[in-house]
């Protein structure tokens, strides 16, 4: 049992979930709670640590290491931890894994709050997101808070952070036949406008000050266009994930309604 702060492997785990350099840098990240680890494949575990009083079966073949109760709290990042804790592998994933008959795909620009970001990862994949993709300076995506507000997503859903800039990642869309639709005020109508059944991208932009205006720019260059959501009272914005949920869940219904 581990029951010492200075063990080798509890240290590595705190970097691991303070550290975003070290995340990147080794390829690993972590995440705890039992419902969230359930929902892992067994191929990216690299670690799994138990407290002393967990008891709970896991789904795993996989070597547990047993960590004191006392020390577990103490190395969690949730108040109240279950009791299990794994490190994990990253994936790595390309456009190719996004692009497949007519995609949907989510595209996001400096979202800095975990909670919007792991909202909009639940509701891209149920709303039948193909992918997302994180450009500028976004949140990062394997720190504990988006770990768990993703509740699952994370394992499922493909996405690509890149540090290439707007106007080339516009260009391989275009190039793959995606409309890419801004969210934002719009001269080119609401969201309700458009036809989404056929390939097309929402792009998202920062939780304060929304899209850049030279993102946008780019986006009509590329022959993409602006899409706003009519609001009533004095409500000046909405907040990114409810934006991304109402743009999606448009797509969606769009696209059952073809099905049918």
């Amino acid at each position: 049992m581990i029951n010492s702060a200075s063990n080798e492997k509890i240290k590595h785990i705190k970097l691991l979930m303070e550290k975003g350099k070290v995340r990147r840098r080794e390829g690993l990240f972590t995440a705890e709670g039992i419902r969230l680890i359930k929902e892992i494949p067994e191929a990216d575990i690299k670690e799994l640590y138990v407290a002393e009083s967990f008891k709970e079966e896991l789904p795993f073949d996989i070597k547990k290491e047993t960590v004191s109760d006392e020390l577990f709290r103490k190395i969690c990042d949730t108040e109240t931890p279950q009791g299990v804790l794994a490190v994990v592998k990253m994936r790595e994933y390309l456009l190719a894994d996004m692009t497949a008959k007519k995609p949907l795909i989510l595209m996001l620009e400096d979202i800095q709050d975990p909670g919007n970001m792991g909202t909009m990862f639940r509701t891209a994949e149920a709303a039948g997101a193909a992918g997302i993709i994180l450009m500028g300076e976004c949140v990062d995506v394997y720190s504990p808070k988006v770990v768990r507000a993703a509740m699952g997503a994370l394992f499922r859903l493909p996405f690509i952070k890149t540090v290439e800039d707007v106007p080339a990642w516009l260009e391989r869309l275009k190039n793959e036949d995606i409309t890419v639709y801004a969210a934002a005020p719009a001269v080119d109508g609401i969201y309700t406008d458009n036809d989404y059944s056929k390939a097309s991208a929402f792009l998202i932009g920062n939780e304060g000050n929304g899209l850049k205006a030279s993102t946008i720019e780019a986006v009509k260059s590329f022959g993409g266009k602006t899409v706003s959501i009519p609001m009533k009272g004095k409500t000046e914005s909405l907040n990114a994930a409810v934006s991304a949920a109402v743009l999606m869940y448009e797509a969606a219904r769009q696209r059952r309604s073809v099905i049918h």
